[in-house]
């Protein structure tokens, strides 16, 4: 079968969604099928050729290397006219996805969007609160408009359909248990940050904003110190917020941007890893941290919620409960042997989340769409 999958972010770019979409383009490209792949063009680059194109776009603000596409809509319904995709796959919500669901639904051709980003919680994040209910509003009437709303677990499943939402469906997310994995452990790098041979790496791996609720990782660190004065706080990634961190926590350790291998090592060599953030759909960052063997607290939401049963492959506490939150990062931070015990169960939980399996049922998902009587029998 011949897909198209249009996404306003892709590596080079890194983040849960650019990498979450490359894996559905390899995966279904794995199992025979065509896929085309539709993505803003960066500075610098060709308008590309063969099943990649690269279409015209604009700097996403206070984000920088971060693009969004123009609306393209007529230029898609010339593409997919001269050659028909059998379902179009639209990943993000922005101007370039809204013209494929447009063009698809034009020529009649089945279409599913991804929910991968609260932009409604971002909003107030970012001071624009009373915004909130018509970005809500907004994204429900895009996805309203296509035949599928692929998300990552029930709990999604299940606030998305009382919330309006006509066609959401699960659609498991994939993590690489051999890119990520506790044999990447690299003393080196660990002794670079300045930690001693049985010390504590605690670390955070993201975007550095607003929204990932970093307040309360400082503060979390801070009262891990006070058990660990052996601890050091490690931040992998890049964003808004870094330099003022930076500047109020000098004896933090800032690696920037990490890929490949590299981020395989920065994972592997951490201990803790600490993840507060209330604005995610998902969370790919917390299944890094398990399968590389890194025990885990995160607000029990998204992907905490789906595969961290507490007490036994991680923490998972209650949203915004902030001192229940600090008080278990802080037990595991004591308690060398629950640690352990932790990590080892929640790298093991993992299984059935492999790339292979998730192309599989994304295949099946988008198939079913464009054969909507196969799907039924």
């Amino acid at each position: 079968m011949r897909f198209a999958i249009v996404t306003e972010t892709y590596p080079p770019e890194i983040n849960g969604v650019a990498l979450t979409v490359r894996s559905f383009v390899e995966g279904l490209g794995a199992r025979g099928h065509e896929v085309e792949l539709i993505r803003p063009r960066r500075p610098g680059e060709t308008a590309g050729g063969g099943d990649e194109h690269r279409l015209p776009s604009a700097p996403v603000p206070r984000y920088p290397g971060l693009r969004f596409g123009l609306p393209a809509a007529a230029r898609l319904r010339r593409l997919w006219t001269a050659r028909r995709p059998d379902a179009v796959y639209a990943a993000t919500e922005g101007p370039l996805g809204w013209s494929a669901v447009s063009a698809a639904r034009r020529l009649g051709i089945p279409v599913a969007t991804g929910f991968h980003t609260r932009f409604d919680d971002y909003a107030g994040r970012y001071g624009l609160g009373f915004m909130a209910p018509m970005v809500f509003a907004w994204l429900r009437h895009f996805h309203n408009r296509a035949q599928a709303t692929l998300v990552p677990t029930d709990e999604l499943v299940g606030f998305l359909r009382s919330s309006g939402f006509e066609h959401p469906v699960k659609l498991a997310r994939a993590v690489d248990t051999q890119r990520f994995d506790p044999g990447f452990r690299d003393p080196g790098l660990r002794a670079h940050w300045g930690i001693p041979d049985r010390g504590l790496a605690v670390v955070h791996v993201g975007r550095i904003a607003p929204e990932k609720n970093l307040a309360l990782v400082v503060s979390t660190f801070r009262a891990i110190q006070a058990v660990r004065p052996d601890a050091r706080m490690v931040f992998v990634g890049d964003g808004p917020s870094r330099a003022a961190i930076e500047r109020e926590n000098p004896d933090f350790v800032f690696a920037g941007m990490q890929t490949g291998e590299a981020l395989s090592r920065h994972w592997a060599s951490a201990d803790l890893f600490v993840f507060p953030s209330t604005s995610e759909t998902y969370g790919n960052v917390t299944l890094e941290a398990m399968a590389s063997g890194v025990a885990t607290v995160a607000y029990a939401y998204g992907a905490a919620l789906e595969h961290i049963r507490d007490g036994s492959s991680g923490r998972a506490i209650e949203v915004d409960a902030a001192q229940a939150f600090q008080a278990a990062a802080v037990e595991l931070a004591d308690d060398d042997a629950l640690r352990a015990r932790l990590a080892a169960n929640g790298r093991a939980a993992l299984s059935g989340l492999d790339p292979a399996s998730v192309a599989e049922q994304f295949e099946t998902i988008l198939a079913g769409l464009a054969h909507p009587a196969e799907r039924a029998a």
